[in-house]
């Protein structure tokens, strides 16, 4: 009688499926011999005596997935807009939720609508392997940003289940709430909640958006009512994961460029957000002269040039700095502007020195204030996240999935945040970048190739495979 595979065994089973998948001449004959070598049971294809033959990847449907979720859009096609808890929005999280009952997962959603399809495990009681990312897109975005993460992490579970892998832990897919700060000003909303940060709790009680509709009465909107007391209920608990992986596109130019199909993130960068506003006495444009004006938006130009400045002068090529929005009032072409905002984002993978940047900032924006004779109204740190480390398991999970399926790959940092920067404040993280097209990101020309993506879908399906297992 054949003796039951163990867990190494079904490993190396699994990434031999996996990795044949994807080459020219697929031997189905040839996957059942290794399978009966391996696993320990005869093969077949009718599901009873063991893995189905099916261990592609099914690039087609995924493909077909994005542009049907692309379809659920505020902005016209080739661009997606989904904002929170828009009816786009819900419309999405509708889809989202519908291909995980099709795969037969155990499907929940928290209070503020973090939505979680559950595969379980032969152990149920230990701590669930978890993936995933988002599907919220800023305006006038592309079909890919965190889109790979959550309907790749749902093809993932699919393929493991075609190949008959039985997980020891259970196995987890999350679609986080608004990654993207579009509405409310807070980045990964959903995730930073799971991660039982107090001070988001407490002010999502009076925040609004630009219409001035408060957090709680958009989550009605979208069905889902809550009580203050609610978002507590999100934190999450202990040892509820023993590990998270996200697969996402990189966003950046590196993977294409050097010919890598798979990233295997280390760390991520620490993201900072600064509001700053400038108040001056405005006037009328051919009435004032250059010398009595305290013009704030002379005060913004100047400090926008600082940011430039003192993040060049930090010395690594890691600090970055952007002012993404600068607002003049009274905005017509024949006024001084009185008021001045600005929205300043620096980001760095040493937080020390991202936070001498910081600092440097605001000494510049206190010192033009005075050059300039206008008030600084307000210096406000939004958020100052500390940067995230991988997990050493994690990592060599990764590393070994991508091994076993013979994909070269680049161990990288991210300089763009997550919901991994916040899950990995409760449980060992990982992160799985594939190429996209010249980095385009948060633009509709986004573009990750069928390829890619079943080659991040592979990796995700042996990593979690393994970790599952251990």
């Amino acid at each position: 009688m054949p003796s039951k595979p163990t867990a190494s065994s079904r490993l190396v089973l699994l990434a031999f499926l996996l990795g044949i998948s994807a080459a020219a001449g697929h031997d189905d004959a040839a996957a059942r011999r290794t399978m009966e070598q391996f696993a320990g049971f005869p093969a077949s294809d009718d599901g009873d005596g063991g893995p189905s033959s099916d261990f592609r990847v099914d690039s087609e449907g995924l493909q077909r997935q994005i542009a049907e979720l692309a379809s659920f859009s505020d902005s016209p096609a080739p661009s997606v807009t989904r904002v929170l808890y828009t009816d786009k929005d819900v419309q999405a999280r509708r889809y989202i939720k519908g291909i995980m009952n099709q795969l037969g997962l155990a499907v929940r959603e928290d209070a503020v609508g973090n939505i979680f399809g559950r595969w379980e495990g032969s152990e149920p009681g230990l701590g669930a392997v978890a993936t995933g990312s988002h599907v919220d897109a800023i305006p006038f975005s592309g079909k890919f940003d965190g889109v790979v993460g959550v309907l790749g992490a749902l093809e993932a579970i699919s393929l493991l289940k075609r190949s008959a892998f039985l997980p020891k832990r259970s196995l987890e897919v999350i679609m986080f709430t608004s990654e993207e700060p579009t509405r409310f000003g807070i980045s990964c909303l959903g995730s930073r909640l799971m991660a039982g940060i107090e001070e988001l709790a407490q002010s999502l009680r009076k925040v609004v958006d630009n219409q001035n509709v408060s957090f709680l009465d958009a989550a009605e909107s979208a069905g889902y009512k809550l009580h203050l007391e609610d978002l507590h209920s999100v934190f999450l608990k202990k040892d509820t994961y023993s590990a998270f992986i996200e697969l996402h596109i990189e966003q950046g130019p590196i993977l294409e460029k050097e010919g890598i199909p798979i990233g295997i993130v280390t760390a991520i960068a620490a993201p900072a957000s600064l509001k700053v506003d400038f108040e001056g006495n405005g006037g009328h444009a051919g009435a004032v002269l250059m010398p009595a004006r305290n013009d704030a938006g002379l005060a913004a130009a100047d400090l926008a040039l600082a940011v430039e400045k003192h993040v060049l002068e930090s010395g690594s090529i890691d600090t970055v700095g952007t002012v993404g929005i600068l607002q003049l009032h009274p905005g017509a072409i024949n006024s001084i502007p009185s008021k001045s905002h600005l929205e300043i984002d620096v980001r760095d993978i040493d937080e020390k020195r991202r936070n001498d940047v910081i600092e440097k900032i605001r000494r510049s924006a206190t010192q033009i204030s005075k050059n300039r004779g206008v008030e600084l109204s307000e210096f406000k740190i939004v958020n100052q996240d500390p940067p995230a480390l991988s997990d050493k398991s994690v990592v060599d999970a990764m590393e070994f999935a991508a091994k076993q399926l013979n994909l070269e790959y680049k161990n990288m940092i991210s300089r763009a945040y997550h919901d991994s920067l916040f899950m990995a404040r409760v449980s060992p993280m990982g992160m799985i970048f594939i190429p996209c097209y010249k980095g385009y990101s948060h633009k509709p020309e986004e573009y990750a190739s069928p390829e890619d993506m079943a080659n991040g879908v592979k990796v995700l399906a042996l990593t979690m495979a393994k970790l599952s297992l251990e």
